[in-house]
């Protein structure tokens, strides 16, 4: 039986998930972003205990195709952006198309349709989070955070930064609280 999770966004996520299944004695085929594979069908009682669980730990099944499309389309994303590989000529369009075999039109659509944000902007505001992350780390310069993150020049990325956040890279850096949000909340 596949179920799909909205929320689980990273490593520890997983981990969570996977306790909660593991303590209600169900067994798990695989367990990765957004997708709980269990071994045999889950009755209705166990199935309403896991629900409980899972919004308790800030984790929600999704029952609606559309809506589980469109948590694979963002698993998908921050899972491609936290590799920090992204290459300069990286199409999103191109991207998911190869991922999920479908038309990207109706990828668009279908999570522009479910979320608040069109699925460009999605990506766009990932990757901000992301150059906050980095900056905040100081492991990277701009220029480095710039072509790990797929971006054509550093002028780029301070200038889609600044649109976003209102304010430099460098800027960011020097404020004494840093505007982060939580993945599951983009």
């Amino acid at each position: 039986m596949k179920i799909f999770i909205k929320n689980m966004v990273c490593g520890r996520c997983i981990s969570a998930v996977s306790t909660i299944f593991t303590e209600a004695g169900i067994k798990m085929t695989s367990v990765y972003l957004g997708v709980v594979e269990t071994e045999s069908e889950i009755n209705g009682t166990m199935m309403q205990a896991i629900d409980e669980n899972l919004l308790q730990t800030g984790f929600e099944r999704i029952k609606d195709n559309a809506r589980q499309l469109v948590e694979k389309i963002k698993n998908l994303i921050i899972t491609e952006i936290s590799e920090l590989d992204i290459q300069e000529d990286f199409l999103l369009s191109e991207f998911l198309r190869s991922s999920l075999h479908k038309d990207y039109s109706s990828l668009s659509k279908t999570f522009s349709q479910n979320e608040a944000v069109t699925l460009e902007q999605f990506f766009i505001l990932q990757k901000i989070e992301k150059v906050k992350e980095l900056l905040l780390y100081n492991e990277f310069t701009l220029t480095e955070i710039a072509g790990k993150l797929g971006y054509k020049s550093v002028q780029h990325l301070s200038s889609q930064f600044r649109n976003i956040m209102g304010f430099t890279p460098t800027e960011f850096k020097k404020l004494k609280t840093h505007q982060r949000k939580p993945l599951d909340h983009i």
